[in-house]
């Protein structure tokens, strides 16, 4: 169920990984304050009033149930399962845009970001199924997974092994922000921000007529505080995303991390000194892959690297937090030093 709080209001709501908080400027203006859940998380619009609340709520139920069906690998029936047990080889647009975006990142990243990913995560008990604490072979495994082994024809989907299985996770979330962000504009809507589980697109001003205030948290493990900023920052017109891999893990009977973040090239948990890493990018899509992508590589795989020759070649931002010692060392572009 979509349920919402709406609101006319400029308070504040600590959520996530990233966090919007209210910039100092002028006289705040009345913004609609809309919470719900969407994709299995919490949704939260604000937004100037050129819309009313139930077009609001009313346009995230319609992006919300259409995502759903056609992206989510939590249900059974939606496009992107049928896909996976080679139920359909049809796409649909949404599933299609994604798959050619996510091509992008994968050859940017000489494989360090794939979509193709599902029986790894999977297997290590990050997509749905339970892990039950054993190691899986990765080796067999592997032998499916690539970006490689598929290709798009004609609205089809063509696996070279009927194996291969797709997940979304990276980038769903942030292409759903931009689902809606798009149908804001699409009635009129001046100023946003749109935020899924921490992914944000910020457009305008916000209600006191200044840039958008985005708190990064600090990526200590287990950190649910949600109030805990390691850094503010201060955008517009622009995609947000963070990923890290101090929330969602667990520790095998030895003790050893195993973080969501899978790395589909060594098939193991991209586990290293490079905490959480925030990227600024024109889409919340793009963002949402990005942060995904570097945290993938790791400190020593080239991640940062590739975070300045992205900025220099798409104007892409990057906040990296990297471990050092007891303290947090800093990696990020000027504009936010």
């Amino acid at each position: 169920m979509f349920a919402f709080k709406q609101n006319i209001s400029i308070l504040c709501t600590m959520v996530a990984a990233l966090t919007i908080l209210w910039s100092c400027g002028t006289t705040p203006a009345e913004y609609l304050v809309i919470d719900g859940e969407a994709l299995g998380t919490f949704v939260q619009v604000k937004c100037s009033d050129e819309a009313t609340s139930d077009q609001v709520v009313n346009l995230i139920k319609r992006v919300d149930k259409e995502a759903k069906a056609s992206m989510s690998i939590f249900d059974n029936e939606s496009l992107l399962s049928r896909l996976n047990r080679n139920a359909t080889d049809s796409l649909d647009h949404h599933i299609e845009r994604v798959l050619r975006l996510a091509e992008g990142f994968t050859e940017l990243s000489d494989g360090a970001y794939d979509v193709t990913i599902k029986p790894l995560t999977e297997a290590w008990g990050f997509a749905g199924k339970s892990n039950n604490g054993t190691s899986p072979n990765v080796d067999s495994l592997l032998a499916f997974v690539g970006m490689e082994k598929i290709a798009i024809c004609d609205g089809r989907l063509i696996k070279e092994d009927y194996r291969t299985q797709l997940d979304f996770n990276s980038i769903a979330k942030g292409y759903v922000v931009d689902l809606i962000a798009e149908e804001l504009e699409s009635i009129g809507v001046k100023n946003y921000m749109v935020n899924i589980g921490g992914e944000i697109r910020c457009h305008g001003l916000n209600a006191r007529g200044g840039r958008w205030s985005i708190g990064i948290e600090t990526p200590y493990d287990g950190n649910m505080a949600m109030a805990d900023y390691q850094k503010i920052i201060h955008v517009e017109e622009c995609g947000v995303a963070t990923s890290g891999n101090y929330r969602r893990y667990y520790l095998t009977g030895d003790g050893r991390k195993v973080a969501h973040t899978i790395d589909p090239r060594s098939g193991y948990s991209a586990v290293s000194d490079l905490l959480s890493v925030t990227v600024i990018a024109p889409t919340c899509a793009e963002a949402d892959a990005a942060a995904t992508m570097f945290l993938s590589m790791g400190s020593e795989g080239g991640a940062l690297e590739l975070a300045q020759r992205c900025e220099s070649e798409f104007g892409w931002n990057y906040y990296f937090i990297y471990a050092s010692g007891e303290e947090y060392r800093i990696e990020c572009s000027e504009r936010f030093k």
